[in-house]
């Protein structure tokens, strides 16, 4: 297959079921909406949910199944626009905004750490009352759906991982399209970095952000631009937003370093839902040559590498995900996943 690693590259993971190839990622046959990437993100509102209160995007779908989508470091609901609309056919869709993020606003002694971040999923998830649904998660969202479906198993029926923030230490800024956005990620040389670009006009945030995350930045529609830089300026007046970029930086960095069974590494193996893992070929963010010990780790999981991808696969290949997510669903329905 194409879009995978070569089996040279990533071998075969024999476990005592003897599970399929790790790179074996069937696709759907069923056929899906046109992408139409001129459509607006979906209508968003704050709801409570039991005692969480957060802002979401709900996507009209198919009732049999709901999909819950979480965001990575610094993004937001709208991260998830077109995968959601090519899987409204089959599914329903609530993408959240994490705590601090998009306008969700944060209880005022929440702490931005990953698994804060997964308790408040967990207690949304539950509140939403439709038993287990199929979760998807980006970069940090990635690491906060993986903590979910380890502390909340029952609520998850399947799981896709699209290049999760797992402890990578070798940050190399010599591969970031601005060495700056490479240093705005440490945790204390990072803070007047983050200060700089927080003053930059909402355009140019919005285009240093693209540039980062998109393998082809020239690719990206120039009318989402325009909407990313909208949303970054509307988000930079509110209180809690460079607090909530800088601490879930921190926890972030927090986690890469911890050790035993704290580690995700350690928390991986104890996940056994059916889980997809993804990961751009070009990820800038969080390196590609993660990907292999992500989804080996994982009981249940196999892996799907895009060639010329960066770090939001669910943005720059979103026919290609929703047919690899919809085959891990019909995989699973078969029992041969």
């Amino acid at each position: 297959m194409s879009e995978t690693l070569s089996r040279r590259e990533t071998p075969s993971v024999e476990g005592p079921n003897r599970r399929a190839p790790l790179t074996h990622v069937p696709f759907t046959h069923r056929s899906l909406p046109p992408l139409d990437q001129t459509r607006a993100p979906w209508t968003g509102a704050v709801e409570t949910v039991g005692d969480v209160t957060l802002h979401v995007r709900r996507t009209p779908g198919a009732d049999e199944e709901t999909v819950v989508y979480v965001h990575g470091l610094g993004g937001s609901s709208t991260n998830w626009t077109d995968l959601a609309a090519q899987l409204s056919p089959f599914a329903g869709g609530v993408a959240v905004d994490l705590p601090g993020f998009g306008f969700s606003e944060p209880e005022p002694d929440f702490d931005f750490s990953l698994a804060a971040h997964a308790r408040v999923l967990g207690e949304f998830v539950a509140g939403l009352g439709e038993g287990p649904v199929h979760v998807i998660g980006n970069s940090m969202g990635g690491a906060v759906a993986l903590l979910h479906a380890a502390q909340r198993p029952e609520l998850v029926r399947t799981l896709t991982l699209i290049s999760p923030a797992m402890p990578d230490r070798r940050l190399d800024p010599r591969r970031l399209s601005d060495p700056r956005m490479a240093l705005a990620y440490l945790p204390l040389l990072g803070k007047p970095v983050r200060r700089k670009l927080a003053a930059l006009p909402p355009e140019e945030r919005a285009e240093q952000v693209i540039r980062l995350c998109y393998a082809d930045p020239d690719a990206f529609p120039g009318h989402r631009l325009a909407e990313l830089a909208e949303e970054h300026g509307a988000r930079a007046a509110l209180s809690w937003s460079n607090r909530a970029m800088a601490q879930s930086t921190l926890e972030i960095f927090r986690t890469w370093f911890c050790i035993g069974q704290r580690s995700l590494w350690s928390v991986a193996p104890t996940v056994e839902v059916p889980t997809l893992v993804v990961w751009g070929s070009q990820d800038k963010v969080i390196s590609v040559r993660r990907a292999p010990r992500t989804a080996s780790r994982l009981p249940r999981a196999r892996l799907l590498v895009l060639p010329r991808t960066g770090h939001v696969a669910q943005m720059e290949r979103p026919v290609t995900v929703a047919k690899a997510v919809l085959g891990m669903w019909e995989a699973v329905e078969a029992g041969t996943w």
